[in-house]
């Protein structure tokens, strides 16, 4: 891509301060809207601007790559000289609004976004892969990649000189985007927070279709798994020496379904379990199996019980949308993974695939291809270290969207490639906390400064603060959330603060 814009004698570079807590970046400041306005004019073989606006202090600039990736880059006018790149959300296909506020803007960064090539409003969910090996790769990983370096251009040619720090921020769909960049592109981004990744996509699917299965065959309903949920608390909250509603390592409560909650065959009674509830539940908690083996790790216990500041279905159980939906609505779980199924891993055999013909003995094995373009599963992570990168990954305890677990079996596989990954790489699990955020103890944590602490100051973060949030968004507790595989432990003093705990590893 060209960078032979001309140079503006109207860019005047000056030193300011960012923020009290990060050390001085040299700042440039544009002083005139008419730079923002000729990037129109933009136009070279692999990528057009169609748009570019001046507006609220900064340059709002939007086009498309190769024709169909669709970006956007938000410049702002007095600029910290970073760059920061938004991941996207389930089938990714979001459009950035012209205007939308972003605080990281507002703080003086350069903003890129994509929506990964495709238009999720006419072409939802996974739909616009269909028989589109292009479309699949640009979602996977191409997209993001070209995107990025389309935006290091366009700010060398609008500031006059290159960005400082490349950071990515994204959970979820975003948080697979951080650690495919990572480790296909490792050179890309000098920090990454990956939040609540889908990093094993493919199989995350699987477990999709399994879960809603089990459902399926069973009465379940929201009220007897926030039941069940009551006396899992009952019975695990007070392994971790506090009583507070969070389960501090659901892996510690040893809770058995089969003899510890009451059985009866009547399906409308929400305070007991049927047979076939009973069995539904232990599939779910054991996770996938295939060909007599576990496959795919179950949902850990926790989640049962509906988070403290949530709306519904979440006020009632951390389970519901995603494992029950309203009458007549197809649960997400299963909506996802249908779609996956259909539109990208069997397209070629069945575009009219029904969840019911999944087979989970013989189907894992035939699903290579999608595996290979789409799943961000590698563990060497030795070139990103080697060129100074520094990634965070959090995932909720209670996350029923995402399994928690996939989270550590990925950290624990690139920790045995590299006995010092905490030096570069750090995971945080969060104790009751649903998919990116809300839950049941901290429903909210955005350790994007501290990336930026480690990135440019070799300050690792030995403990992150979250914050537990009323519907009023009044902070109500605080809490430490440690580097895996320590966690906090109550000390002495207020239990709503951060101060009373201390982040002890295991024994």
């Amino acid at each position: 891509m060209s960078t032979s814009f001309c140079r503006h004698p109207f860019i005047a570079i000056g030193f300011i301060s960012l923020l009290a807590s990060l050390d001085v970046v040299a700042q440039t400041t544009v002083q005139s809207d008419t730079h923002c306005v000729q990037l129109q004019s933009r136009i070279e073989s692999d990528f057009t601007i169609t748009t570019s606006e001046h507006m609220e202090n900064y340059c709002h600039v939007e086009g498309s790559i190769l024709a169909r990736i669709g970006f956007w880059l938000l410049l702002p006018d007095s600029w910290n000289g970073r760059l920061v790149m938004r991941g996207g959300g389930g089938y990714a296909g979001q459009q950035w609004q012209k205007g939308r506020r972003d605080t990281l803007r507002d703080e003086g960064y350069a903003i890129a976004y994509t929506d990964t090539g495709h238009d999720a409003r006419t072409k939802p969910l996974a739909t616009f892969a269909y028989n589109d090996r292009e479309a699949e790769i640009d979602y996977a990983y191409r997209a993001v990649h070209l995107t990025l370096k389309l935006a290091r251009n366009l700010i060398m040619d609008y500031y006059g000189r290159p960005a400082e720090y490349r950071y990515w921020h994204g959970c979820s769909t975003g948080g697979r985007q951080g650690l495919m960049s990572a480790q296909r592109f490792p050179e890309d981004f000098h920090g990454i927070l990956a939040a609540a990744p889908v990093l094993n996509f493919t199989d995350t699917q699987i477990s999709g279709l399994w879960a809603s299965q089990q459902v399926k065959s069973s009465a379940l309903t929201v009220d007897k798994v926030r039941r069940v949920g009551e006396a899992i608390y009952k019975a695990c909250d007070a392994i971790d020496g506090l009583e507070d509603g969070l389960l501090r390592d659901p892996r510690d409560c040893n809770f058995d379904i089969t003899v510890d909650f009451p059985r009866c065959e009547d399906k409308s009674d929400s305070s007991c379990l049927s047979t076939a509830d009973v069995q539904a539940l232990e599939a779910i908690y054991a996770g996938v199996q295939s060909k007599g083996h576990p496959y795919f790790p179950g949902q850990p216990f926790g989640a049962e019980l509906g988070g403290y500041a949530s709306r519904p279905p979440f006020s009632r159980s951390g389970w519901g949308l995603w494992y029950f939906h309203e009458v007549g609505q197809t649960p997400l779980l299963e909506t996802f993974s249908t779609t996956f199924m259909r539109y990208m891993a069997f397209a070629e055999d069945n575009p009219g695939w029904q969840p019911t013909e999944f087979d989970f003995d013989r189907d894992p094995d035939r699903m290579q291809n999608i595996r290979t373009i789409l799943d961000a599963i590698n563990p060497d992570l030795s070139r990103f270290k080697a060129h100074g990168g520094r990634m965070i990954t959090y995932h909720g305890w209670s996350d029923t969207a995402l399994n928690p677990l996939m989270s550590i079996d990925y950290f624990e596989s690139v920790a045995a490639l590299d006995k010092d990954v905490r030096s570069f790489y750090r995971l945080y699990m969060v104790p009751g906390m649903f998919h990116c955020q809300g839950g049941r103890g901290i429903t909210h944590l955005d350790p994007f400064e501290n990336l930026v602490r480690w990135v440019e100051h070799n300050t690792p973060p030995d403990r992150l603060i979250g914050e537990q949030r009323n519907k009023s968004s009044q902070v109500t507790m605080t809490r430490p959330v440690c580097p895996y595989p320590a966690s906090a432990v109550y000390q002495t003093g207020n239990t709503a603060s951060a101060d009373s705990f201390k982040c002890v590893m295991p024994q």
